[in-house]
């Protein structure tokens, strides 16, 4: 039974070579009739809008890219203000800093003036005090030394010198001859 069927299946219309690789006539222009439907509408329709979206997209990144380039060149131009502000902020700290290094010199100048000043008044008024109570000392010791003196020589003369106009000259006559004997005493000190 299978072998007769065989026969009748090859015995057709059955291409051979080349044409086994082409589609019969009525297919082909049933595929072309098939494909312009669809392309048709496709190209009128879908492709113009695809396109459009295409063409979209493509400017949004382009937009993308330019909007980049542009925050980048925004970015490097606060960079470049940041770094100058930067710079100016230190010079101006370092101005600060100078000036309040030679405010502070010139205060501690000042401070030691006023402090020079007020110990040479010190001074001064020590050397004043000390030579006032060294004229004091002087005034009482010439007084004490001539009554001293006074009673001494009473009591060698055996009198009281009652009169005060001599017992003034007695008093200065002793003093300056204590003098005397001190200058002569320091002045051979000085010698040796």
């Amino acid at each position: 039974m299978f072998p007769q069927i065989v026969p009748l299946a090859v015995s057709s219309n059955t291409p051979s070579g080349i044409d086994l690789l082409i589609p019969p006539w009525y297919d082909i222009i049933w595929s072309l009739v098939a494909i312009a439907i669809i392309a048709i509408p496709m190209v009128k329709y879908v492709l113009p809008k695809v396109s459009a979206l295409l063409d979209e997209r493509a400017e949004t990144i382009e937009g993308g890219i330019r909007a980049g380039e542009q925050a980048r060149a925004e970015a490097a131009e606060l960079r470049s203000r940041f770094d100058e502000e930067l710079a100016a902020a230190r010079r101006d700290a370092a101005a600060v800093r100078d000036r309040a290094t030679e405010e502070g010199k010139a205060m501690v100048a000042e401070a030691r003036t006023r402090a020079d000043a007020e110990a040479h008044r010190i001074v001064a008024n020590a050397n004043r005090q000390i030579e006032a109570d060294r004229q004091a000392a002087e005034i009482s010791l010439r007084s004490d030394v001539g009554l001293m003196a006074s009673e001494l020589a009473s009591r060698i003369v055996g009198e009281t010198l009652t009169d005060g106009d001599m017992q003034t000259r007695v008093i200065d006559r002793f003093l300056s001859e204590l003098e005397v004997e001190n200058n002569v005493v320091s002045s051979t000190e000085g010698e040796k």
